[in-house]
């Protein structure tokens, strides 16, 4: 009963801390959570700026709580300490009296930023860690010899870590804190490696032969000893690797590699047909490495096999004839000529839609086909339209592969998903049918919707143009009709003042022709007379303009009339008389005869894009 009595006496406000509580040894007894955070905050705040020594090997690093993001909580900490006195009256009574009698301490929690403390970790054992060495295996000339294994001793991080947290939350900044070392065992040892060794004293003690059919390659000892990789850092087993062993192998492979060939579609007199595909012939380096070692480590029978592995081609033979390129889809052909350059660009353009294969239901894209056209890709400046006038640029002569290209889709009863005439009529092209690309807006494209791969080829020469279309023919009937070329307005004019021409004349340097308008309409049939397709394609051409000059130079007066002779009988008179033809020339005066300039215009030169 009269414990229960002190209990009651003792136990003090719950409001208040218990008198004998420390926090990080700072007495907080008595006092509220407010006035104990509070005197808590003053003294850490003064001592987390202040550094912590701490030792590790003999060396001394200096760390605040700043360099690893430490945030002491003292509001966690006083919480604690109240618990340490805290619950009902009797029972808190209690707990105070046990407290007053043999006092109790409180550790402060705290936060810190692992990363930084991490990195912090890592700064100290980089100057303190001395890492154990295992055994290694070594060759001394073609003698296999053992380097011993030795203890080290490095930084037990774990306890770093918590000793630098501990110390850097403290209020107190005393004595230099120590940060543990622990051993650091070889984890291979002399012993572990005795079979290495044993099997390296083999290997280097005679030649070993590598075979490739029939042809044998000796490898002597000094290049057998090259070739190991000798167990070291942790390793316990003989292979071989290394330098020397790579460029032994690449050596080999020079002389064993070959590249796979895809199938190939090679046209023919009466069609196409598959070329086979090869298989690449690889040497397979880890296989034959292993072959190597397992025949250097026997005492006989010391031969190996180069061991060649084969990678079917990205398209193989079988792949091939399943594409169902089997014929002639369908063919165009134009006629060009012009300039070198144009001439030039038409046969590198050709080239670059050249071999396109079109997957069923793909759609072809002559500019996705030859990408950005430029001179990197060797074209060339020539004749082009732009803006409907005619003038010189970069891969003139393109639109002549563009309109082959449109069609021979055309011919073979494809759906033409994007095509677009010129801005100038151009004679020399099927009417109503010619294709005009610039990348990347303007484009060419047609459809696959047959149940088999296309193959577009193109042959080229030096005045004309052949795009093939090679696949299964389904023998499609295609029904065009062109309706009549329009002329839709006056042809323009390009008029100049010319001071050196007569008022009232004109000069026609340039003769240009009307805007136009036509149309193409097509039907495709299948073989068995069903309407697949009835498309029209109209085209507007704008004029060519007429280039004049007209004249600004005023007309020279007329001359005056001259009056008449009149003869006497004055010796000077009388008529001249031609002593060589015996007759009489009378004097006699003409007026003088202007024989007008007739100006003819200069001839148009006809177009070719």
């Amino acid at each position: 009963m009269l414990a229960v009595v002190f209990a009651f006496v003792y136990a003090g406000s719950a409001d208040t801390i218990a008198k004998g509580v420390r926090i990080d040894g700072v007495d907080v007894g008595g006092l509220s959570s407010a006035e104990a955070v509070n005197a808590l905050e003053k003294r850490g705040q003064v001592a987390q700026r202040k550094p912590v020594e701490f030792v590790a090997a003999g060396r001394t690093f200096r760390l605040t709580a700043a360099d690893v993001g430490l945030t002491p909580d003292w509001a966690a900490a006083v919480s604690s300490a109240r618990h340490e006195g805290g619950g009902f009256a009797p029972v808190r009574g209690f707990k105070r009296m046990k407290l007053r009698v043999f006092g109790g301490d409180v550790d402060v929690p705290a936060s810190y930023r692992a990363g930084a403390l991490k990195t912090e970790l890592a700064r100290i054992a980089a100057k303190v860690d001395r890492p154990h060495r295992d055994a290694a295996l070594v060759l001394h000339g073609l003698r296999p010899a053992v380097v011993a294994a030795q203890m080290g001793t490095v930084l037990d991080r774990k306890a770093a870590a918590d000793a630098i947290v501990a110390a850097l939350s403290s209020i107190s900044r005393g004595a230099r804190v120590n940060l543990t070392m622990k051993a650091d065992r070889p984890r291979v040892t002399a012993a572990t490696l005795a079979s290495a060794r044993a099997q390296a004293r083999v290997a280097v003690s005679a030649p070993v032969v590598l075979t490739l059919g029939p042809t044998r390659y000796r490898i002597p000892r000094w290049r057998v000893a090259t070739l190991l990789k000798l167990p070291r850092n942790g390793a316990t087993r003989l292979r071989i690797g290394g330098p020397a062993a790579d460029t032994f192998f690449k050596a080999k492979q020079r002389v064993v590699d070959t590249p796979a060939r895809d199938a190939q579609f090679v046209v023919i007199t009466n069609g196409i047909r598959v070329q086979p595909s090869t298989d690449a012939r690889v040497l397979d380096v880890p296989s034959t490495a292993d072959k190597l070692l397992a025949a250097a480590v026997k005492p006989v029978n010391r031969t190996a096999p180069i061991v060649v592995a084969t990678k079917p081609a990205d398209r193989t033979t079988k792949d091939a004839l399943a594409m169902g390129i089997t014929g002639l889809y369908s063919s165009y052909t134009t006629t060009y000529g012009g300039v070198p350059n144009r001439i030039h660009n038409v046969q590198v353009v050709a080239h670059l839609v050249d071999n396109t294969l079109i997957a069923p239901g793909k759609e072809f894209s002559f500019n996705g086909t030859t990408g950005e056209r430029n001179a990197a890709k060797g074209l060339l400046e020539a004749p082009v339209i732009i803006n409907g006038e005619l003038q010189n640029g970069l891969g003139g002569g393109t639109c002549q592969v563009s309109t082959t290209v449109f069609n021979a889709a055309y011919e073979g009863g494809l759906p033409i998903t994007a095509r677009t005439n010129h801005a100038l009529y151009i004679s020399h092209y099927p009417q109503g049918r010619d294709a005009t690309v610039n990348y990347p807006d303007i484009d060419l494209r047609f459809v696959n919707d047959t149940g088999h791969w296309l193959l577009l080829r193109t042959f080229v020469s030096s005045n004309s143009l052949t795009v093939n279309l090679y696949g299964t023919p389904e023998h499609r009937r295609v029904v065009s009709e062109t309706s009549p070329l329009v002329t839709t307005g006056a042809v323009p004019e390009q008029i100049a003042k010319d001071p050196n021409v007569l008022v009232g004349q004109r000069v026609v340097d340039q003769q240009g022709s009307p805007p136009l308008s036509t149309s193409v309409n097509r039907k495709v049939y299948d073989e068995k007379g069903k309407l697949l397709y009835d498309n029209t394609w109209y085209s507007s051409y704008v004029g060519d303009k007429s280039i004049i000059r007209v004249g600004t130079k005023k007309k020279p007066k007329p001359k005056p009339k001259e009056k008449p002779v009149t003869l006497n009988d004055s010796p000077s008179n009388y008529p001249l008389t031609d002593a060589g033809a015996g007759s009489t020339v009378p004097a006699t005066t003409e007026p003088a005869t202007t024989t007008p300039t007739t100006t003819t215009p200069a001839e148009s030169t006809p177009y070719r894009p």
